[in-house]
């Protein structure tokens, strides 16, 4: 869904504005890289906890609104 490809580009957009690969970022919060690749690409849907550990990853915050 739409929101589905926000959420995506949202996170690549903060991995890069870390400067981290994927591999770094998956090493961050405990998983494997193949798990950011398939999230990155659409393959696979973040849960809300994986959400909040690449967050808390990179000392941001996850914020979830409704408009």
């Amino acid at each position: 869904t739409e929101l589905e490809y926000k959420i995506i580009r949202m996170l690549v957009e903060v991995r890069i504005k870390h400067k981290l690969t994927q591999a770094e970022l998956a090493k961050r919060i405990k998983t494997k890289q193949s798990v950011i690749s398939r999230v990155e690409n659409a393959q696979t849907t973040p849960t809300l906890s994986f959400l909040k550990r690449v967050a808390d990853a990179l000392n941001t915050e996850l914020q979830v609104k409704f408009a």
